[in-house]
């Protein structure tokens, strides 16, 4: 069970995450966990090209490790990256301690201030220590690439119909995620370009901007 749509409750209840970034211009911000892997990863960099694009892609340690060119790749091409822990860890059935060597593991390989847990999950002792590093960064609209029970038209619905200007944006450049992601990115790029949006990736300033606009308003 997951939401496509973040509901503004939950935003408000954990307000130092990072959710969207509040903006009236016309930008969304994609992002891609669980890479990087050579079958996937460099399509989609192919795709963001075409729509001079720029991503942040929240990479796993070990596979940075292993596909290490492509990972250079992504940071030659100009896309941000964030660290996803090493291992791909649940933090709600992670013990503290191992859960934060863990994320230093990958922080060694992926040098970044942006942080996003897998599935979403933190326990509250994790975030208040992880947040004295990083930025948290959650997301607006889960697009459920990574769904097997959902169709690849269903997905592209899910991003379509939820995304609007500084929506943060989830894909999965991982093989369980890649048929659909092969469907849907080019027709998200294509049909928000065509509204006249573009694409940019977070970095630190993004998601300190968003965090002093959302205290501001609230």
């Amino acid at each position: 069970m997951y939401l496509v749509k973040t509901p503004s409750f939950i935003k408000n209840l954990f307000p130092n995450f990072i959710w969207s970034v509040p903006s009236k211009d016309k930008v969304i911000y994609l992002t891609f966990d669980d890479g990087p892997i050579p079958e996937v990863t460099p399509w989609v960099m192919e795709m963001l090209e075409q729509y001079n694009a720029k991503g942040t892609f929240f990479c796993v340690g070990d596979n940075v490790q292993k596909n290490n060119a492509v990972f250079e790749s992504l940071i030659e091409n100009g896309h941000e990256v964030g660290n996803h822990t090493f291992n791909h860890l649940n933090g709600w059935s992670s013990e503290n301690v191992p859960y934060f060597h863990n994320i230093r593991n990958c922080a060694t390989l992926v040098k970044s201030e942006l942080f996003r847990p897998p599935y979403g999950k933190l326990k509250p002792r994790q975030a208040q220590f992880l947040m004295r590093h990083y930025s948290i960064v959650m997301w607006d609209v889960l697009s459920g690439d990574f769904d097997e029970n959902i169709s690849k038209e269903q997905c592209l619905k899910n991003v379509l119909s939820k995304t609007k200007e500084g929506s943060i944006v989830v894909f999965h450049d991982s093989l369980k995620a890649e048929s659909k992601l092969r469907y849907v990115l080019p027709r998200v790029l294509d049909h928000f370009a065509n509204l006249g949006f573009r694409f940019e990736a977070l970095d630190k300033e993004v998601c300190m901007n968003s965090n002093r606009s959302l205290h501001k308003s609230a």
